[in-house]
This record gives C-alpha cells, structure tokens and sequence, in this order.
C-alpha cells in the first residue's frame, strides 16, 4: 500500500477558494471542497466525503460525533465507499478495500458552472487476481454529484464485485422522516433472516431497527424531513440496488463509534449493486456508479 505524498498533492491540486488542504481529527489529511452554494469535507483515506451541506442550511450528510478518525479504521457516517464487496467477509475487512485505503487526488477543476469538481484515485493493491482500477469524482455545487468508476484492467478475466456508496444523511428526527420511492419494490430483510418481501407504501417510516436491501430497482428515493422542511433527492445512475439502513436504539447502543441516541437524526439510503445485482465486468470494460444528492423544496405533509 503507498504513501499518501499528500505534500504534493497540496501543491499541486489546491484551488484558492474552492480547493484547500488541512490536517483533520487526529490529523489526518482531508480537503474542503466549496463552490458559490455549498461546501463539503472529504478525507484522503477511504475518499471519504464528511460532510455537505450548501450554505446557511442545515447539514445533508452525518457523521458521527463518536466517529473514530485513525488510520486504517473506518470512519462512522458521511459518504463510506464500500468495494468490492458488501457485509461481512471471513477473514477480509467488513465492506471490502476500498474504505479505509489510501486515495490520491489526480485532478481537480472549478466550471463556470458553479461545480466544484475533485478527481481521486485508490491505492489499494488488487484483492483478486483480475487487476482493476477504481476513480472517485466529487462535484460539488446546487448539488452533490459523485461518481465511482471500476475499471477491469485484465486482458482476458471477468471481474466480479459489489459497490455501494453507503450514504448517511442527516434527519431533523427519524420519527417523522420518510422515505419515498420504493413502493412495489422487493426487497430482502436482513432483520428477518433475509426474507424477500415487496414494499407496500408510499413513504417508509422507520418505527424500529431497519436493515433491507431493496432489489432490481433504478429508482430515484427522497427523504421526507418535514421538522428540517425540505426533501432530499437521492438519483442513481448504473445502480440496482438501494440499502435503507437505521440502527435503532439496541445496536447504537452496541457500537463504540456511535452516539446512543444518533439514530434519531439520520437514515442510511445506500445506492449501489449488492447481492444477487451484482456486476460482471468483462476484460477492459468500465462501469459507472452514480449519484446526485439534491435538496429539494419541503413536503410538510408526508404521507405515512
């Protein structure tokens, strides 16, 4: 695994007023991205995005206050990258490589568009014999933007993964938030042993521990937060698969990086390719994860 040479990252890639460098928690290196509507925070280790929020509002990611900042541990909330593969794995990392890796920034640029935009690239060795490459773009602006790029750089071997961009997003109280999109969708849930089942309402409410991998789907999902008064648009692009995720009160208690009562002000709407939706890249194929996170007028009424 290769160093971070963050000394001529910073020199090289700083954007006066849009891009700077900083030491973060425990000092570890991170950059804060702003354009003329918002601003973001992302740490080199794991690329992991922090914190975005656009200017006098409230924050749209959160990240624990319990969150450990060391290296090589995992970082609690934000924008976690999970890959190459989603859970649990014997004897490999939980939520594969790519988290906690060493990531280098490879280009940065501000458009006359207002975006923003950082470019970074994973040192992580490959875990498989098939060598692959793996690129993150942050656009930042009247929205998030980020896309992960997979590129299978074998000349004659498939490769097969999981990615997921495992987004925490932060809620006035989880009591009255919903979430929106997912009706009519099959989904598996894991705090029922796994068992497939088809949504059946409008707007999901999060009443209890909430863990379900929602199958086959390319829908756009936003969260209802009438206390915040605003909605959040969550759009996917090259993505079958989206994970709704809340703790609950028992397993935050259980978790050392986790605020006993954190669960009340956020939900977990994760975008990616999991399970049975996983991807098969053919030899020097690409693929493109996508996502835009946008902050929409409030829906004071969500249906329940």
């Amino acid at each position: 695994m290769s160093t971070l040479n963050v000394d001529d990252q910073q020199g090289r890639w700083a954007i006066p007023g849009r891009v700077t460098w900083r030491s973060g928690n425990s000092g570890m290196p991170c950059l804060t991205i702003a354009s003329a509507a918002s601003e973001a925070e992302l740490y080199l280790q794991g690329a992991h995005l922090t914190r975005f929020k656009r200017l006098d509002e409230p924050a749209v990611l959160f990240t624990s206050a319990q969150s450990r900042f060391q290296p090589g541990q995992p970082i609690r909330g934000g924008v976690p990258i999970i890959f190459p593969w989603f859970g649990n794995r014997e004897g490999s990392p939980a939520h594969g490589l790519a988290r906690t890796a060493p990531w280098r920034v490879i280009e940065t640029s501000a458009s006359l568009a207002g975006f923003t935009q950082v470019r970074l690239a994973c040192d992580a060795a490959s875990h498989e014999a098939v060598p692959f490459s793996l690129v993150f773009v942050v656009s930042v602006g009247e929205s998030l933007r980020m896309e992960l790029i997979t590129t299978n750089r074998s000349a004659d071997a498939p490769f097969k993964f999981e990615d997921c961009l495992h987004t925490y997003f932060t809620v006035g109280a989880i009591e009255s938030a919903r979430v929106a999109g997912l009706r009519g969708v099959r989904y598996l849930d894991k705090t029922d042993a796994f068992a497939e089942k088809e949504e059946r309402q409008d707007a999901i409410a999060i009443v209890s521990e909430t863990d379900r991998v929602y199958q086959d789907t390319v829908a756009t999902v936003e969260i209802l937060d009438p206390v915040l008064k605003r909605r959040i648009r969550i759009a996917k692009t090259g993505s079958r698969s989206t994970v709704l995720w809340n703790h609950w009160i028992a397993k935050a208690k259980q978790l050392s990086d986790f605020g006993d009562e954190e669960y009340r002000g956020m939900v977990c709407v994760e975008s990616g390719n999991v399970g049975r939706d996983a991807i098969s890249l053919p030899p020097g194929a690409s693929h493109s994860l996508g996502v835009e996170v946008t902050v929409v007028s409030a829906d004071p009424n969500p249906r329940s």
